[in-house]
């Protein structure tokens, strides 16, 4: 069974840094391609960041530049580096991987800035 478990969230002021990290069971981060998802409250679930198998990263327009995606096959996890964070950031950050055209959901971790 495939299992995604999210932490590093947190409350940071404006311009502040977080690592969120995404830890896997069941599947392989070098095998599948596993993305980072947001939620505001009141707003629709948007894709911030996601990498593929062969390591290649995609970001959302809003977030290029100030985060980062990354893995540690080793230990199977997947990193998103916020940096310079914005009110505008503040979510509920989940982390996905889709196997065989099935997609899991982590739990979500929170992250609000503000000052």
């Amino acid at each position: 069974q495939v299992q995604l478990v999210e932490s590093g969230g947190g409350s940071v002021q404006p311009g502040g840094s977080l690592k969120l990290s995404c830890a896997l069971s069941g599947a392989s981060v070098s095998l599948y391609p596993v993305g980072w998802y947001r939620q505001a409250p009141g707003k629709q679930r948007e894709l911030v960041a996601s990498i593929n198998r062969i390591g290649t990263t995609n970001y959302d327009d809003s977030v290029k530049g100030r985060f980062t995606i990354s893995r540690d096959n080793a230990k199977n996890t997947v990193y998103l580096h916020m940096n310079s964070l914005k009110p505008e950031d503040t979510a509920v950050y989940h982390c996905t991987v889709v196997t065989l055209g099935n997609p899991y959901w982590g739990q979500g971790t929170q992250v609000t800035v503000s000052s």
